[in-house]
C-alpha cells in the first residue's frame, strides 16, 4: 500500500469510529508507544542527519573557541548524549511526558531537545544555553527540521531562569557545570537549582549523579531533603556493543 492509499484508509477508518469514541482514539494515537517499532528507525535516521549537520559546523573537538574554561580542562569531550542514551532516557527512564514541560539546562548542541521532540510527547521543550554560538547552532537545526512548535532555546544563564525551573515537570542536566564553571560558580549554580527546582513530584535527570556532581563542593544542599533517587534498570539493552558505563552515569530523581 502506498502513502496516498494508506492515508485514505486511515481517514476512512477514523470516519467510521463512533463520534463519542473518536476523541479518545485520537488522543491514544498521539500518546501511545504502540507505534514505536514503526517510527524508531526514522527518528534514529533523523537524529543521525542532525548529528551530521552539526559535525559539519563544528571543529573536530566538538568545542567552539568561545568555550575557554572547558578548552583549558579537556579537549576531546562532546558533552552530548548519544542516540542510545537519548532513547534510554526517553523510553526507559522517564514516564509518558504528554502535556509535560521539559527543561534542558545547558542545552549545548541541543541533542536532548531533539531527542525529546522525536522520542517523547512533551508539550514543550526548553533549552537554556549560555553560549551564543551554540544557541545559533540549535536554532539552525530547529528551523531546518521544523521543530519550533515544541522547542524553544533561551540564550541565558540558568541562574536567571527561576520561573522556568519552578514550573518545569522534567529537568535534564548533562555534565552541565563541571567543565564550564569554576568551583565558586558551580556552588552558586547548584544552590540556585536546588532552591528553584522544588515542584513536588517533578523529575530531575542528571549525568553524573547528584552525589558525584556535588562531591568536593562546599554547598548547603541536603539531598535527602530535596530529592529521592528512582532506581533504574540498566539491563534493557543486552547488546554487547552498548556502552553500559555511559548508561550507568544517568540518574533519575523525584523532587520531594
Amino acid at each position: 500500500m502506498d502513502f496516498r492509499s494508506a492515508q485514505r484508509a486511515i481517514l476512512q477508518l477514523l470516519g467510521s469510529v463512533a463520534p463519542a469514541d473518536r476523541t479518545a482514539l485520537l488522543q491514544w494515537m498521539r500518546t501511545t508507544r504502540d507505534f514505536d517499532e514503526f517510527i524508531h528507525d526514522n527518528t534514529d535516521i533523523m537524529l543521525k542527519n542532525i548529528a551530521d549537520d552539526l559535525r559539519n559546523c563544528l571543529p573536530l573537538e566538538t568545542m567552539l573557541s568561545s568555550e575557554h574554561l572547558a578548552l583549558q580542562k579537556v579537549r576531546f569531550l562532546s558533552h552530548s548524549l548519544s542516540i542510545v542514551e537519548l532513547k534510554f532516557i526517553y523510553h526507559h527512564v522517564l514516564p509518558d511526558l504528554s502535556g509535560k514541560v521539559l527543561v534542558d539546562v545547558g542545552s549545548r548542541l541541543g541533542t536532548v531537545l531533539y531527542g525529546g521532540y522525536l522520542y517523547s510527547s512533551a508539550i514543550q521543550l526548553y533549552g537554556v544555553e549560555l553560549n551564543g554560538d551554540f544557541c545559533q547552532l540549535q536554532e539552525m537545526v530547529i528551523k531546518k527540521y521544523q521543530f519550533s512548535d515544541r522547542i524553544k532555546v533561551l540564550h541565558a544563564d540558568i541562574c536567571t531562569q527561576g520561573s522556568l525551573l519552578q514550573n518545569a515537570d522534567v529537568i535534564i542536566m548533562n555534565n552541565v557545570f563541571e567543565y564550564f564553571l569554576n568551583e565558586a560558580q558551580q556552588v552558586s549554580a547548584w544552590e540556585y537549582i536546588s532552591h528553584n527546582v522544588r515542584k513536588k513530584g517533578s523529575l530531575l535527570v542528571t549525568v553524573p549523579s547528584l552525589e558525584d556532581s556535588l562531591s568536593g563542593l562546599q554547598t548547603n544542599i541536603e539531598l535527602s531533603l530535596w530529592v529521592e533517587e528512582v532506581p533504574l534498570n540498566y539491563e534493557v539493552y543486552p547488546q554487547k556493543d552498548i556502552d553500559r558505563e555511559a548508561l550507568e552515569q544517568i540518574h533519575l530523581y523525584k523532587i520531594l
